[in-house]
């Protein structure tokens, strides 16, 4: 079976988040899920359920140090995976698995021909390095994506765009110095907001250098200040022509995140899916993977992940 556009959710995506009112909250799948019923957007895509990352899939992006250590604390549930945004908990390695799973299995449909696009919600998890997890990021499924487009498919250009408010440095240093990681990165001010990275001036290192995109936004910048500098991103990412296009779409850009301090319209998010779906259909591919990232009012995630699918569908 074939379909224009895949949504990876169910219960076990949801059950990757934190508790105790932590922002990453394991609601978050369910603030989005009400809102894509509500809007009928079910009946326009087709629905799976995830499926966990095998070891095998995680070490082509991961370390197996990084790996052990994250069984450990899953087993205990105690302490911290980073320096602590991260807490651990029971089953946490399990849920981070899943995680990565389904972004695979929405590469491997889109790559397979069944589907032209693809979301997953719970997924984008930008900030995870080759040895470390950090900022609510246990591992880092676009990386693992990337490097399995590659080894499995025999891609060698694809592009990351990231709109999330954090700049998403786990992917950013993987591949500084690689030039076929086409980036793309339009986030709020480094010197303002977490995790400190994304400079203008970072634009990749040896044969990368110019391969690379950050966009640095001050605090406060609008759907406006989105709009002005889109353009750029869109003109950066044709202009080396990727096969395969990455979009990690996170909410905390929206006006009003209790993080973050970007104020754009949920339609902004669904405007990114639609240029980059344009984008992709001129270069004749058409593959497009979204993966929710960031965003901590459930509101907020709910009508921009949701104007992402619609963006998708077209």
């Amino acid at each position: 079976m074939s379909a224009d556009v895949l949504v990876i959710a169910g219960e076990k995506l949801a059950r990757y988040g934190f508790g105790d009112g932590h922002p990453f909250g394991p609601d978050r799948h369910a603030a989005f899920y009400r809102e894509f019923e509500a809007r009928g957007l079910h009946r326009r895509v087709e629905v799976q359920e995830t499926r966990a990352a095998t070891e095998a899939e995680l070490l082509a992006f991961h370390t197996p140090e990084h790996l052990a250590r994250v069984r450990e604390k899953s087993a205990t549930g105690q302490g911290c995976l980073d320096g602590g945004d991260t807490p651990a908990y029971r089953g946490v390695f399990e849920a981070a698995a899943y995680v990565v799973g389904g972004t695979l299995k929405a590469a491997e449909a889109i790559m397979a021909g069944r589907a032209r696009r693809a979301f997953v919600p719970i997924a984008g998890l930008h900030h995870a390095g080759r040895n470390h997890s950090a900022g609510f990021c246990v591992f880092n499924d676009c990386g693992v994506a990337i490097e399995l487009l590659r080894a499995r498919h025999g891609l060698s250009r694809i592009a990351y765009v990231d709109i999330d408010a954090h700049h998403g440095d786990g992917v950013f240093y993987a591949f500084e110095a690689d030039p076929q990681l086409i980036f793309a990165d339009l986030h709020e001010d480094g010197r303002h907001l977490y995790p400190g990275t994304g400079s203008p001036e970072e634009t990749g290192k040896g044969a990368a250098v110019g391969t690379k995109l950050n966009v640095a936004l001050p605090p406060g910048a609008d759907t406006a200040a989105f709009e002005a500098h889109w353009p750029a991103v869109l003109a950066h990412v044709e202009a080396h022509a990727p096969e395969f296009i990455l979009l990690q779409c996170g909410a905390d850009s929206i006006d009003g995140d209790p993080i973050a301090h970007l104020r754009y319209a949920p339609e902004v998010h669904g405007r990114a899916a639609r240029d980059l779906v344009a984008l992709a259909e001129r270069l004749g591919h058409g593959r497009v993977l979204a993966t929710g990232g960031g965003g901590y009012h459930r509101g907020n995630l709910a009508r921009a992940w949701n104007e992402v699918v619609a963006g998708l569908i077209g």
